[in-house]
């Protein structure tokens, strides 16, 4: 009967700091517009397929001499088309899974990495914290941007096969990790001198329940609002990639369409529409992390 109070009193606490960083969210009108946009670039993701009406990388007006048409002309082809053929269209809507792909997936292995060292350097000490310091500082000054142009010229026949898009994914992830890791390590050298850790410790816990039961949960809300900022970091990145001409040609990304649009640029739609969608989708992710900070952030008074 104790236990089940527990964990009643303990889900009803949680229930409560939920509400309470809602009730700060939603005060902010910024991070309200980026949880907005960032749903319209979720949903496009998710269902954009079903509203285009051609297939990506198509070219439905090769042939139908309906290439190099203006926005608002013909309403088959709201956006325009490309002098190649391509729907601006269908080919924007089908590009925003693929760049919240390379925003997600790559954020995803950087909080990893950096989680699992930022906690392990901060929270260990002697030669094994400082060795995990200084691999976070050689990644650090690495300039990811060189090495994913690089990468994507050795591994041109995987390019070819069109795995481009994850050879960008692996690359962002692997070096993209640091800055989290001394955030994540921060707060480890924080927490681990803090009252209740040491009580734990004296309570007999291992080093590895502390570690998974008591630090990582309390520095998820920092993680969470860096890896908000990372994801558009990453879709930044990948249209300016595949603008310099190093993505991969055969996939659909808005930075593939500035490409395209820059070797026609007397056809300013081709790039206007994804270059505005890109600044649609960064503007959200960062608006969204912006109040996440602040709602998440336990010194600000109500």
């Amino acid at each position: 009967m104790e236990t089940s109070n527990k964990k009643l009193a303990k889900k009803r606490r949680s229930a409560s700091q939920l509400a309470v960083v809602w009730r700060r969210f939603r005060r902010n009108k910024a991070a309200i517009a980026g949880l907005v946009l960032v749903g319209f670039v979720v949903f496009m993701a998710v269902f954009g397929s079903f509203f285009a009406p051609f297939p990506p990388r198509s070219f439905p007006c090769l042939y139908k001499g309906c290439t190099s048409l203006p926005p608002f002309q013909d309403w088959s082809h709201p956006l325009g088309t490309e002098p190649s053929g391509i729907d601006v269209y269908s080919e924007i809507l089908q590009s925003a899974r693929n760049d919240l792909y390379v925003g997600l997936a790559a954020t995803l292995i950087s909080v990893a990495i950096g989680l699992g060292i930022g906690v392990a350097s901060g929270y260990s000490s002697g030669v094994s914290g400082a060795l995990l310091l200084g691999i976070t500082q050689v990644f650090l000054v690495l300039p990811v941007l060189v090495l994913i142009l690089l990468f994507s010229r050795i591994l041109v026949l995987l390019v070819a096969q069109g795995f481009g898009l994850t050879i960008i994914v692996l690359i962002l992830g692997i070096f993209g990790w640091p800055g989290i890791a001394y955030i994540t390590r921060g707060e480890t050298l924080r927490l681990k001198e803090a009252e209740f850790i040491q009580a734990t410790k004296a309570l007999g816990a291992s080093k590895s329940r502390i570690l998974f039961r008591h630090i990582m949960p309390n520095i998820l809300s920092p993680v969470i609002v860096i890896a908000t900022l990372t994801v558009a970091a990453n879709i930044l990145t990948e249209a300016a990639i595949s603008f310099l001409g190093f993505g991969d040609p055969n996939t659909s990304t808005w930075g593939q369409m500035l490409n395209d649009g820059f070797s026609w640029l007397n056809y300013w739609w081709i790039s206007f529409f994804p270059g505005i969608m890109i600044v649609f989708s960064t503007l959200g992710f960062n608006l969204l992390g912006d109040g996440l900070s602040e709602a998440l952030n336990p010194r600000l008074k109500e």
